[in-house]
């Protein structure tokens, strides 16, 4: 396996593209927009700078990762001679299943094709293909050139040699893969999400405030990030649309999102990605400041 395609150039998609780039993979990174791409080689670039100066890679690592990467607007151009697929469009379940019906037209009959997606049915999306059995999950988690994990996520039809090739390959890749099957929001965000849910409740009943949440999580948990933080950064859009596919799939109200994620999403409020969330971002501040909606204490 030497040919990688990439598609989608966001958060996710770049950073897919730097870790198989810098393993020396020959890495096709595709997009609807060249100015999307564009953005997501000055990240990746920025990215490696910052590895430079970590002294984890030399100048020439660096070279030789961006080397490694070309950019097309065009799928069939950047995917017709992948040995490999990963999709990392946006996490929206039509979107997705069209995608991968075009993919398995486009690719050569024996290229594996992932999807990224954190939550959405691999055997749903491997049904829109002409080959479900080459159709898997690898769900990397954010930001993907550190984080260790994979989660490799088996479809109804996915082959136990193409489990194998994922497995190892993810290996090569210095990440740390672990197998689960097809089940709404696996195993990170099943188990993730209704947490981040609970801490927005905990929040709209006035229990406590943002910092004082993301605190007792921080301090008496031992998490790195509180859940509130940690919901900014993955995108609130993105938590809801994760909490929709499980309340769905399981019918079990305790999925289902709390009501103040709902109207910060509709608002416009997203996150780390729009400005403000739970907390408010500004350019070149790595201040954690609370959003000025959340900033009064709680009413006892």
């Amino acid at each position: 396996m030497k040919n990688i395609t990439v598609i989608g150039s966001g958060t996710m998609g770049n950073g897919i593209a730097h870790t198989f780039a810098q393993n020396g993979f020959s890495v096709s990174l595709v997009d609807i927009s060249d100015a999307a791409l564009q953005k997501a080689l000055q990240t990746i670039a920025s990215n490696l700078d910052r590895q430079v100066k970590k002294g984890t890679i030399d100048d020439t690592a660096k070279a030789a990762t961006l080397a490694n990467i070309k950019t097309y607007t065009d799928a069939y151009e950047g995917a017709s001679d992948a040995d490999l697929v990963v999709e990392a469009a946006t996490e929206n379940r039509e979107i997705k299943l069209k995608l991968f019906k075009q993919l398995s037209d486009v690719c050569k009959p024996e290229a594996i094709l992932a999807s990224n997606t954190s939550s959405i049915s691999i055997t749903e999306i491997a049904a829109a293909t002409n080959r479900p059995d080459k159709v898997i999950g690898m769900h990397f988690m954010n930001p993907v050139p550190v984080m260790k994990l994979v989660e490799v996520i088996r479809g109804y039809s996915t082959t136990d040699e193409v489990t194998k090739t994922i497995m190892e390959l993810s290996i090569r890749l210095g990440k740390s893969p672990v197998e689960v099957n097809d089940y709404p929001g696996f195993v990170a965000n099943r188990i993730l999400m209704p947490m981040i849910n609970e801490a927005v409740y905990t929040l709209y009943e006035g229990v406590a405030g943002v910092n004082e949440i993301d605190t007792v999580m921080k301090l008496g948990m031992a998490h790195p990030m509180g859940p509130l933080q940690l919901a900014d950064f993955i995108g609130l859009d993105v938590c809801l649309a994760i909490l929709n596919v499980l309340h769905k799939g399981f019918g079990n109200p305790k999925y289902a999102p709390c009501p103040l994620l709902v109207n910060m999403v509709m608002a416009g409020q997203l996150g780390a990605k729009s400005g403000t969330g739970f907390y408010q971002y500004t350019a070149g501040s790595k201040d954690l400041v609370v959003a000025k909606k959340f900033a009064s204490p709680p009413a006892p």
